[in-house]
């Protein structure tokens, strides 16, 4: 099969594509023929060798995907079945075949195209952790998306809408804003427009914020905040400097956004599932490259102006 695999960290020219052996799903594995493989910023970090964990090189990127199932390995009861659709969550998925565990296999309902699928793995289970986990938003709160227009973004606006919250959303582009009031935002506004931010706010200021870019925006975050606030920090490139007396006189809190347990994760998805089903979820996809391009993907998901998930086409 063809795979894209990493020999040596580095610029997106380090993403080759290779020929490589058929994998064989084992006990508690799934096979699946994968349609389509989700591009997320996280791989970016991982492939130029700047993220915490770095796998065993050669590696094959990604963690996203969707297609159909091909086999089924030993000791997998009541999993998806050989011709069944589904996503992948938690697996590589630059590449035609993949043996996921079937931990990382949810059915893919009716509907929703390969790449849509694709969409689903890494945005919504963060933004569902960011939200619900983390933050514990309740309906009602009002709920800032900075980055609204991308892959997380889209999904953190959706989830919160569907749960009763009051969703207001930033974008770097006329459409990305005409996109998250479609996806659910009561407003939006451009990045950096924090008078704006505030006055959509109202007197009492955000309950939740959901935060890509925290290096950027969390020192004015905690200037936005309501009473017993939360920051949820999704993403951040760098340091910042804030100052703790905004935290304080609010009784607020900064929390960080990555890990979660098993059964968190089973739960997660068990929620998504719901939520895709009947609708309420929808995922957005944005830029679409044939596996051939998952060099030009990486760019293009680091870039300004995101417009849904950055997807690659696997013939």
């Amino acid at each position: 099969m063809q795979a894209i695999r990493v020999r040596g960290f580095g610029g997106p020219e380090v993403l080759r594509l290779e020929e490589v052996p058929d994998p064989v799903p084992g006990p508690g594995e799934v096979l699946v023929r994968l349609r389509a493989a989700g591009v997320n910023p996280v791989d970016t970090y991982i492939r130029s060798g700047s993220y915490a964990r770095r796998p065993e090189l050669p590696y094959v990127p990604g963690s996203d995907g969707a297609g159909e199932v091909a086999a089924v390995g030993p000791d997998v009861e009541g999993g998806p079945r050989p011709g069944e659709r589904v996503y992948v969550a938690g697996a590589p998925t630059y590449a035609q075949m993949v043996a996921a565990p079937a931990a990382a296999v949810w059915p893919l309902p009716p509907g929703l195209t390969f790449e849509q699928g694709a969409a689903v793995g890494v945005p919504y289970r963060t933004a569902y952790l960011a939200l619900h986990l983390a933050a514990r938003a309740q309906p009602g709160d009002r709920v800032l998306v900075r980055g609204g227009s991308g892959g997380v973004g889209i999904a953190a606006i959706q989830i919160a809408a569907a749960h009763g919250c009051e969703v207001v959303a930033t974008a770097g582009t006329a459409g990305g804003r005409a996109l998250v009031e479609e996806a659910g935002a009561l407003a939006s506004c451009g990045h950096g427009e924090d008078a704006r931010l505030l006055d959509l706010a109202g007197p009492r200021g955000y309950d939740v914020i959901v935060e890509m870019l925290a290096n950027v925006n969390l020192a004015s975050d905690l200037s936005l905040l309501a009473p017993h606030g939360r920051v949820a920090v999704v993403g951040s490139r760098g340091e910042v400097t804030v100052d703790p007396r905004q935290l304080m006189s609010r009784s607020a809190a900064v929390l960080g956004v990555m890990a979660m347990s098993a059964d968190e994760r089973r739960r997660i998805h068990l929620a998504l599932g719901a939520g895709l089903r009947n609708g309420t979820l929808r995922p957005v996809v944005g830029p679409g490259f044939p596996l051939t391009e998952a060099s030009a993907a990486h760019v293009a998901v680091m870039s300004p102006g995101a417009r849904g998930k950055v997807i690659l086409r696997v013939p």
